[in-house]
C-alpha cells in the first residue's frame, strides 16, 4: 500500500533529516520553513510535541540551514502549516510508532500492550519501559517515512495557545535579529546604487575613497559599486563620498506614476485565458467597473541586512530570506560555485511580507565576501536603498463586469486584468533575480517577473476567479513583458486587488437590485464553510443596524486561492474630514487549528497591514527614479490609524489545517472599500483611499 505524503515530506522522506533525540531528553526538530515573525516555529514545535506526547519545552526547533535542514522551498503563500505542519505531524507520528515498536521489543510485549504517557513508554499496568532518550539507540531514524507496516493513528486534534518561543528575546531586547550578529574582525560594507533603473556607471574616483579612515577595500564590478570598512560608520561615510564622485548615465524612462492604468494597458504583454466556461445568461442588473492599485512597497520597519564569509572554497551566508535554498542556488549560479559550496543559514530579520530585499542584500554580502576571503562581511541597506530598490508589489488594473437575475443569482462574470507578474524570486525568475548580479552585468532592465503556476494558486490571477456559484465565468490576464519598475511578490500577490474588485461589484449588484449585500452573497454561495464565516462576522459586527451620517459599514468575503482559508470581514469606517477605519470584525476558518492565538495574531496583523495599504501606501517615482524613499513620502499606518480588530476563529478539528498569513489582505481591503461607499454613497475604485482619490471619485460621479 502506497502512503500519500505531504509534498515537502515526499521530497525529504528521511526521518533523521527532520528529527533527532539526545540523551538529555531534547527533541531536535529541523524544518525548512523559516521564522518571519508569524510564529511558525512555535506552531511546528507544538505539532511535534503533540504527536510525540512530550512537553513542548523539550522540543527545540532549529532555524533553517541549507546544509542540514529539509528543503521545503519558500516560506510563503500561507502554506507552512498546510504542508510543513502536515509533514511534521506525519514524521512525528511514524517516529512515535517506531519507538513504540522498540519499547515492545525491549519489554517482550506485543506492541498493542505498550502505551505512551508524557514521553515515556509504559506497560499496561503503568510500569516504565523507557523514554525516547532511553530507547534512541534501539531506533534507526535513517529510514524513510511511509512504512506500511506501521499502524499510524494521529493524536486527537487539540488547540492550545502555546506561548511564542521567539517572543521573550524580542520583548526583552536580547540579540536575536540578523542586525545583531557580530563576528570577530567583521567588515562593514555599503553599496552605492545607481540613481535609477538602467543608469550605468560612467566614471568614479575610487582613489578618493580608498585612503579614507577605516576603508579596507573599494569594489567596482560593472555597475556594482561598494566600499568595505572596519566600522559601520566609516563604511557609511565612505559610501557618501563614493556616491558624490560617481558619474552615471540617465537610465531608462519610467511610466507616468499618475496614470499607471494607461501604461499597464499599453505595454507589451502575454495574454492567458485563466477560465472561460458557461453560456451567457444576461441579467436584470449589470455592473461594469474598473479597479486599480499602484506599486506597493513591503515597507519593513528594519532595512535588509546580511553577512557572508568565503573561506576560499565554501561560502557561508547569514540571511533573513524567505527561501534560503533557492537563494543559495541563485548565488551559487551567479558566482560560479557549486550549490554544495554555498551554505545559507536563516537568521530572523524584519517582517518581509513577500519578496523584499533580503535576497538582494545577501547577494551583496556574498559578492563582497568573495573579494576578502576569510573575513565576515556585513552589508546593511539604508532606508533609501530599501524603498528605492526592493521589488515592489506590482501595480494592477482590472475591468470587471457582472450581472444578476431577478432571483438574485449572479449569472455572468467577466474579468480582464493587466499587471506585471507577481514573482521574481530566486527559483522562479529564470536569471538575474538578484539586484547586484544584474548591476554587474550592466542590464538596462531586469527580466520581467513571472507568475506562480495554477497549482500554487496563481500570481496575477490569485482570487481572480469567483468562489461564488456563477454559471458563466471569463477571466483573462495580461502579464507585462516589460518591467521598468522592479516588482515581485507582495503578501497575497494578486488577491488584494482581485478580491477588492469582485467584492466591490457584488456590493454594487446588491445596490442595483435593492438587496442586502450579505444576503446576496449567501444566496450565491453553496459552500457551508463560506456561509459560516460570513454569518459569524456579520452577527458579531451587528450587521443590519442603522448608522449615523458619516459612518459606513461594509462586508467582504474571500477563500484564499479558492482552496485555502475562509475569511469574512466587516469594516466600520468614519468618513468625515478624513477616512478612518474604526473597527474590523473578522471570522476565519483555517481548518484544524493548531494554536488559536497564533491564528488570531496572523489575522490581526494581516488586517492592520491591509488597512495601511488601503488608506495610505503607494510608491512614487518621477520619470527616472523612485522618489518615495522615506516615511514622509511613503507613509504607513501609525498607531493612531490602527482600528479595533475582533477575530473569531472557527475551529474545524476534522479538516486539514490551512494557512492564515494571507487570508485577510483581500477581504479587509474590500470591506473597507464597501464601508466607504456606504458612508459616502460614492464608490472609490482606485487604491489607496487617499483624500485625492476620494475627491477624484466624487468629482467623476457629479
Amino acid at each position: 500500500m502506497t502512503v500519500e505524503l505531504p509534498p515537502t515530506l515526499a521530497a525529504n522522506r528521511r526521518i533523521s533529516t527532520w528529527l533527532t533525540f539526545t540523551d538529555d531528553g531534547t527533541v531536535h526538530l529541523r524544518v525548512g520553513k523559516v521564522e518571519l515573525g508569524q510564529g511558525i516555529l512555535t506552531a511546528l514545535t507544538q505539532i511535534a510535541a503533540h504527536e510525540l506526547d512530550v512537553a513542548p519545552e523539550t522540543v527545540t526547533a532549529t532555524a533553517a540551514n541549507t546544509a542540514s535542514s529539509p528543503d521545503e522551498g519558500l516560506t510563503a503563500g500561507s502554506l507552512s502549516i498546510t504542508f510543513s505542519g502536515a509533514a511534521v505531524r506525519r514524521v512525528c507520528a511514524e517516529t512515535r510508532e517506531l519507538f513504540r515498536r522498540a519499547a515492545a521489543h525491549q519489554a517482550a510485549l506485543d506492541i498493542t500492550q505498550v502505551r505512551l504517557a508524557s514521553g515515556v513508554f509504559v506497560r499496561a499496568d503503568g510500569s516504565r519501559i523507557g523514554s525516547y532518550a532511553d530507547l534512541s539507540n534501539m531506533v534507526d531514524l535513517h529510514v524513510d517515512v511511509g512504512d506500511p507496516s506501521l499502524a499510524i493513528e494521529f493524536a486527537p486534534a487539540t488547540s492550545k495557545d502555546l506561548p511564542r518561543i521567539d517572543l521573550p528575546d524580542k520583548v526583552l531586547g536580547r540579540p536575536r535579529f540578523i542586525h545583531d550578529l557580530e563576528f570577530d574582525g567583521m567588515l562593514h560594507a555599503r553599496v552605492v546604487r545607481p540613481p535609477g533603473p538602467g543608469a550605468h556607471l560612467n566614471d568614479v574616483a575610487l582613489h578618493r575613497v580608498s585612503s579614507m579612515p577605516g576603508v579596507f577595500e573599494v569594489v567596482r564590478d560593472g555597475d556594482f559599486l561598494a566600499v568595505l570598512a572596519r566600522r559601520e560608520g566609516q563604511a557609511a561615510r565612505a559610501a557618501e563620498t563614493l556616491a558624490a564622485t560617481a558619474a552615471w548615465s540617465l537610465g531608462i524612462e519610467l511610466p507616468d506614476v499618475d496614470d499607471l492604468p494607461s501604461w499597464l494597458r499599453a505595454a507589451q504583454a502575454e495574454t492567458r485565458q485563466i477560465r472561460a466556461e458557461g453560456a451567457h445568461h444576461g441579467g436584470a442588473a449589470v455592473v461594469s467597473a474598473t479597479f486599480s492599485r499602484p506599486f506597493v512597497a513591503h515597507a519593513s520597519i528594519g532595512p535588509s541586512c546580511a553577512i557572508a564569509r568565503f573561506d576560499g572554497s565554501r561560502l557561508h551566508i547569514w540571511s533573513h530570506s524567505q527561501g534560503v535554498f533557492t537563494l543559495g542556488q541563485a548565488i551559487a549560479t551567479a558566482l560560479a560555485l557549486s550549490t554544495d559550496d554555498v551554505v545559507v543559514q536563516h537568521v530572523e530579520g524584519p517582517g518581509s511580507y513577500g519578496h523584499n530585499a533580503a535576497d538582494d542584500v545577501a547577494m551583496d554580502a556574498a559578492l563582497l565576501a568573495m573579494q576578502v576571503p576569510g573575513r565576515h562581511v556585513r552589508v546593511q541597506w539604508t532606508r533609501r536603498d530599501e524603498f528605492g530598490w526592493e521589488p515592489f508589489g506590482p501595480a494592477m488594473v482590472g475591468d470587471l463586469t457582472a450581472s444578476v437575475d431577478d432571483s438574485g443569482t449572479i449569472t455572468d462574470l467577466s474579468y480582464e486584468l493587466w499587471t506585471n507578474g507577481h514573482t521574481a524570486r530566486p527559483g522562479y525568475a529564470p536569471e538575474h533575480s538578484l539586484l547586484a548580479d544584474a548591476h554587474r552585468d550592466r542590464l538596462q532592465m531586469l527580466p520581467p517577473s513571472v507568475d506562480p503556476p495554477a497549482e500554487r494558486g496563481h500570481g496575477s490571477a490569485r482570487n481572480a476567479e469567483p468562489y461564488y456559484d456563477v454559471a458563466r465565468v471569463d477571466v483573462t490576464v495580461h502579464r507585462l513583458l516589460t518591467m521598468p519598475i522592479r516588482s515581485s511578490s507582495l503578501r497575497s500577490l494578486g488577491s488584494q486587488l482581485n478580491t477588492f474588485a469582485l467584492e466591490s461589484v457584488i456590493d454594487e449588484l446588491a445596490v442595483e437590485t435593492g438587496r442586502d449585500p450579505l444576503e446576496l452573497r449567501l444566496a450565491n454561495l453553496s459552500d457551508p464553510r463560506a456561509r459560516d464565516v460570513l454569518t459569524t462576522a456579520a452577527a458579531a459586527a451587528g450587521w443590519g443596524t442603522a448608522l449615523p451620517d458619516g459612518l459606513g459599514r461594509g462586508i467582504a468575503f474571500c477563500r484564499y486561492k479558492n482552496r485555502g482559508s475562509y475569511c469574512a470581514v466587516v469594516a466600520d469606517v468614519e468618513a468625515t474630514d478624513r477616512l478612518r477605519v474604526t473597527r474590523l470584525t473578522i471570522a476565519v476558518d483555517v481548518g484544524r487549528v493548531v494554536n488559536t492565538d497564533g491564528v488570531r495574531n496572523q489575522i490581526e496583523g494581516g488586517a492592520i497591514q491591509a488597512t495601511s495599504w488601503a488608506l495610505f501606501e503607494q510608491v512614487r517615482f518621477d520619470r527616472h527614479s523612485v522618489t518615495s524613499t522615506d516615511w514622509e513620502v511613503y507613509p504607513i499606518a501609525r498607531f493612531t490609524d490602527v482600528p479595533r480588530v475582533d477575530v473569531h476563529v472557527l475551529d474545524r478539528p476534522d479538516q486539514p489545517s490551512l494557512g492564515a498569513g494571507e487570508a485577510t489582505q483581500g477581504p479587509a481591503t474590500a470591506a473597507i472599500g464597501n464601508a466607504l461607499a456606504d458612508a459616502l454613497g460614492i464608490r472609490v475604485r482606485t487604491l489607496p483611499f487617499t483624500p485625492q482619490n476620494i475627491v477624484a471619485a466624487i468629482d467623476s460621479a457629479v
